[in-house]
């Protein structure tokens, strides 16, 4: 509908209107005979440009980049399973790929000593976060160093290569993250080494908080399920005040200054970090969201303070409301939960833009990219 309305309007029947930006695509002045029509037409370009439909001039490089991963994504799967003459066998790949992730991926966190320094309190519900995230992560840990131990003895004959060992060979061969993992694990885009890096990352981020207690600033791109984070801060909130949960929301406001300088947590809501956005880019010196710079697709955003207010009511101008997600795919289906499994919220970012104007552009906040 944001795109329709630049065309169907009152404004266009003016013979200056332009439908861009630039005014390749204007209004031609209806004095203009036949071969005006016809010169129009024949200047405009080959190829449509993204502004056309309101997308910045990054869209083309975003497209020409999916179109090459899924070609170059289709030629690895028809590569040969076989290596001919010298070089590593892929037998020799696959135990040196098994070995190195089990030296990398930390064993299941024992969850009845996390319980026992960190009780489920009545007063904290960010105790039972850490809880459900161990509980959540230690699923995939065990997944992970099962499957790849069973792997290793498959490759030696040592137990039968089943029809899932199988498969997993197959994507740890192509640096993809095997289906039996994912079907455990968080959403995520990343190939393979990236994935790993991540996972560990995220498990750094649990054990610290685990050896030195709430965060002063929380990364929300390392949690499993983001939304029951932003619920415990909510509850928090609401126990604290005594007033009813569903009365509450969150206000937003980026942060000036750099999350590592931050040396005490807020008072009441959250202080978050790890947060990137595509379409547009945050300036840290106007404290507004502006254009990309040209070739630039992702940017990181500064922590952003998440603050509970009761009855809160959203402003009208000089802010987008821009929708978070946790990967670039920006779909998901409907959990049992009733969360979606891919977006998180909408946070209000300032701008002297209007809305319109970035819902065109497509812009969005993730958690994590896909490299």
């Amino acid at each position: 509908m944001n795109i329709l309305e630049g065309f169907y309007s009152a404004a266009v029947l003016h013979g200056d209107y332009k439908y861009s930006e630039s005014g390749i695509y204007r209004q031609i002045n209806s004095a203009s005979e036949h071969e005006g029509y016809m010169g129009y037409i024949k200047s405009l370009p080959i190829n449509d440009t993204p502004e056309i439909f309101g997308l910045h001039e990054n869209a083309n490089i975003t497209f020409a980049q999916n179109e090459t991963f899924i070609l170059l994504g289709s030629l690895l799967q028809l590569q040969p399973k076989s290596a001919a003459g010298g070089g590593q066998s892929r037998e020799e790949v696959l135990e040196e790929t098994a070995r190195s992730i089990l030296e990398r991926v930390p064993l299941p966190i024992n969850e009845a000593a996390v319980m026992e320094k960190h009780p489920v309190l009545y007063e904290e519900s960010m105790n039972t976060v850490l809880i459900q995230e161990v509980g959540r992560f230690n699923q995939l840990l065990q997944v992970i160093h099962s499957s790849l131990n069973d792997l290793l003895k498959a490759l030696k004959g040592l137990v039968v290569m089943s029809q899932a060992l199988e498969e997993m060979s197959n994507s740890l061969f192509i640096n993809a993250v095997p289906a039996l993992w994912t079907s455990k694990a968080y959403p995520s885009l990343k190939p393979l080494a990236s994935w790993v890096t991540d996972l560990v990352a995220r498990m750094q981020f649990m054990q610290d908080w685990i050896d030195n207690g709430i965060p002063k600033v929380f990364w929300i791109s390392g949690f499993f399920f983001p939304q029951a984070f932003l619920t415990g801060t909510l509850q928090n909130f609401a126990r604290r005040n005594l007033v009813s949960i569903d009365t509450i929301s969150f206000g937003f406001e980026v942060l000036k200054q750099p999350v590592h300088h931050l040396e005490e947590a807020p008072t009441h809501g959250c202080y978050v970090r790890g947060l990137f956005i595509e379409g547009a880019r945050w300036d840290q010196d106007a404290h507004l969201l502006v254009e990309s710079r040209p070739k630039e697709l992702y940017t990181d955003m500064p922590g952003i303070w998440f603050y509970p207010e009761v009855n809160r009511k959203q402003p009208d101008t000089a802010f987008y409301l821009c929708p978070l997600y946790k990967t670039l795919q920006r779909a998901g289906t409907l959990s049992t939960t009733g969360h979606s499994t891919n977006y998180v919220l909408a946070i209000e970012i300032p701008s002297d833009k209007p809305q319109y104007h970035w819902i065109r552009r497509g812009v969005a906040m993730l958690c994590a990219l896909d490299y």
